[in-house]
């Protein structure tokens, strides 16, 4: 079930603390995802027949279209799988399953519902884990003994005149005692004997066959792990690291996988995002032989995945139906109404979202939560040093990033990470041992640093 209710102003509005301009693309999977609150408030015969209208973005490399679908799916808490549709190839041709994209989708989303159970039973887990740890610094009270320690006790006892029960009486004083000194801080230094489950590892076996079979190495790994039992291993461990281990344990025995496997599936079909990178590569050309054989074959077997069918994944069958798929590529050398028919009537929606300028990387580097100049500043900050931008020295900065991609490959906004690393490549190295912890970059600084590289244009090809 979609977990936000925001509307798609909203959703818009938060997309923007993270992504410069593309209004469009934003609009469409706003109302993507607003349509699946409707759509769970529907009536129930009627739901099951609403269909995600899949989207097709359009663009060039770096100006923001697997941006967009992640942080999309991060306001939704909706499981994303990432793909490149080059990856995969037509069945009998060596390369993957397409099959795999769910199975891929429902790991990922069964890891976030059991590290949200984790979370949920972490305070539990932690008071179980408390009362190990003082098992392991207290030997065992008199009750839980075996009968010949017992008897071994009541001797013992029958000489210093104490009862069992004063024992007990003792052991439970002492064991307070001992917890309040933990709770205080003063066992940290104490060294404890642990035994810990040891992960199990082993050569890894990659399987390139038909649909399904890509989920043998994960079965195999489960078949030995019911043959032969998870091995164990003794560690010393501080206190602090002895808990921490242990309430990690408990944690995931207290964890029902059962639930965890049903609310994984479930979150998978109604929420689940795909975003298909790359999907121009698929569009077979004017070319009969080679490589394009198989691209349009690859456009049949997304077909199905796409338009709704029952996968099989190691936890279970899961539907299609409602996973959002959001495709994207250049369509430089092919346009979308290249792809196969089918395919095309189901990505409904098309947004062409718009090359970057020297405006649109004013903004980037300064306005969303994660700006680069940010970035930069929190990283030289850690070193004591003050590391201060102008507003020309960042206009100077987008400019060359634009004259760069005009120049020689468009590669969008991740031209300012080549374009700011090469900026501060010195400061990065010299930080550690700097006297002067305030640094001023103008735009002369930025001139100066990158002159030689931006006049010469064979050089700036190779270096930014």
């Amino acid at each position: 079930m979609t977990e936000t209710t925001l509307k798609p102003r909203e959703i818009v509005e938060r997309l923007n603390r993270h992504i410069i301009g593309q209004a469009q693309a934003k609009r469409a999977v706003a109302i993507a995802l607003r349509n699946r609150w409707r759509r769970q408030n529907v009536p129930r015969e009627l739901a099951d027949e609403i269909s995600p209208k899949n989207i097709i973005m359009i663009g060039p490399t770096g100006v923001g279209k697997t941006e967009i679908a992640r942080r999309l799916a991060k306001l939704d808490n909706a499981p994303f799988l990432k793909v490149e549709a080059s990856k995969f190839t037509e069945v009998g041709y060596v390369g993957r399953d397409v099959e795999s994209i769910v199975r891929d989708l429902v790991e990922i989303a069964v890891n976030m519902v059991k590290m949200q159970e984790q979370e949920s039973v972490r305070a539990k887990a932690a008071e179980i884990a408390e009362e190990r740890l003082l098992d392991l610094l207290l030997p065992a009270r008199p009750a839980e003994k075996k009968v010949g320690d017992m008897l071994a006790d009541i001797g013992s006892s029958y000489d210093k005149g104490q009862s069992l029960e004063e024992q007990a009486l003792s052991f439970d004083a002492t064991r307070e005692k001992l917890r309040q000194l933990f709770k205080a801080g003063k066992l940290d230094h104490r060294v404890v004997e642990l035994e810990v489950s040891e992960t199990r590892s082993g050569p890894m076996i990659e399987i390139f066959s038909a649909a399904g079979m890509e989920d043998m190495g994960l079965n195999i790994r489960d078949m030995l792990g019911n043959v032969f039992p998870q091995k164990r291993k003794r560690r010393m461990l501080k206190v602090p690291e002895a808990l921490e281990v242990l309430a990690e344990e408990e944690a995931q025995k207290l964890v029902d996988m059962d639930k965890v496997t049903k609310t994984a599936i479930d979150r998978v079909e109604q929420s689940g995002i795909v975003f298909l990178d790359e999907i121009d590569k698929i569009v077979g050309s004017d070319s009969s032989h080679g490589p394009d054989v198989s691209r349009e074959g690859v456009q049949r077997d997304l077909l199905p995945i796409v338009e709704g069918c029952a996968v099989n994944t190691r936890y279970g069958m899961v539907k299609t139906d409602h996973i959002l798929f959001i495709a994207a590529g250049a369509f430089s050398s092919s346009k979308p109404s290249d792809l196969i028919p089918e395919l095309q009537g189901r990505f409904p929606i098309r947004v062409e979202l718009d090359s970057l300028g020297k405006e649109e990387f004013i903004r980037i580097l300064t306005e969303p939560n994660n700006a680069l100049v940010k970035q930069y500043t929190e990283m030289m900050a850690t070193e004591g040093i003050k590391l201060i931008f102008t507003k020309d020295a960042v206009a100077s900065i987008a400019e060359i990033a634009t004259i760069v991609n005009e120049r020689t490959e468009n590669i969008g906004a991740r031209r300012l990470y080549t374009i700011m690393e090469k900026l501060l490549d010195d400061i990065s190295f010299d930080a550690p041992d700097m006297k002067n912890k305030e640094i001023k970059i103008d735009a002369k600084t930025v001139e100066k640093k990158l002159e030689d590289i931006i006049e010469d244009e064979d050089l700036s090809r190779y270096i930014l």
